[in-house]
């Protein structure tokens, strides 16, 4: 039986001749300490679970702080790792841009050089090509000349072979 404060405040014990029935304090009194053990064990039960849960909402708290702890470190390597990514992208980008250029610079360069070399085999092109139609017109004129010298000399070996008659003289030289 659960005996409330107010039933406690309400309680009226029967009077006898010289006071309260003495049974009946002492049961009240007896179902009183009961009661005031019962809530005695409870309470203390109550103050260990309150205890434990105490504790147990500490090392959550505490775990929770090291999660957010950890988190934050996390955040913060991945920000670092995200910022230091992109800046050794832009150094290789930077890089890369340079070497671009470079390349493209010795492209220019190369192609200028070609240019030069291209010009310069015409010039020898050129030169060769009056070098040898001179060559080859001297040649013909040689070969014109020892042609009219043969002419020339196979004419006088005629003449030598043909004396002239007087009457071909006044003709013209009609050669046979």
């Amino acid at each position: 039986m659960r005996i409330t404060p107010i039933e406690i405040q309400q309680h009226q014990f029967k009077t006898r001749l010289f006071g309260y029935d003495t049974a009946a304090v002492d049961h009240f009194l007896e179902l009183l300490a009961d009661e005031l053990e019962g809530l005695n064990r409870q309470n203390s039960e109550l103050k260990e679970i309150s205890a434990r849960t105490q504790s147990a909402l500490d090392q959550l708290r505490e775990r929770e702080k090291a999660v957010q702890d950890t988190l934050m470190t996390a955040q913060q390597v991945t920000e670092d790792l995200k910022s230091n990514a992109r800046k050794e992208v832009e150094v290789l980008i930077a890089e890369a841009q340079l070497e671009g250029e470079r390349v493209v610079v010795a492209s220019v360069e190369q192609k200028m050089q070609l240019i030069n070399d291209i010009q310069n085999l015409k010039r020898q092109k050129i030169s060769f090509e009056c070098g040898f139609r001179a060559l080859v017109e001297s040649h013909l004129k040689l070969l014109e000349m020892d042609v009219l010298q043969i002419e020339e000399e196979e004419l006088q070996a005629q003449l030598l072979d043909h004396p002239l008659d007087p009457d071909e003289i006044d003709r013209g030289f009609d050669l046979p």
